[in-house]
């Protein structure tokens, strides 16, 4: 299946990055600990490797990134 949108923030509160996948009406959301400086190719492969843990494909190149 494949994710209308991801995108990777990151959460100052709880101090970690969280990736958020919409489907629809659907979304995931998942904290992931890594460094606050984490580089974009990093925090890419993440979300991507936690798109397919839950059953979506993920284009890399489609994923946003906020800062």
């Amino acid at each position: 299946m494949r994710a209308d949108s991801i995108e990777v923030s990151f959460d100052k509160t709880k101090n970690n990055w969280v990736i958020r996948i919409q489907s629809g009406e659907e979304v995931i959301r998942r904290h992931q600990d890594m460094p606050a400086n984490a580089d974009e190719q990093t925090l890419r492969q993440a979300a991507q490797t936690v798109a397919q843990d839950e059953g979506y494909e993920a284009d890399l190149a489609g994923i946003t990134i906020q800062h």
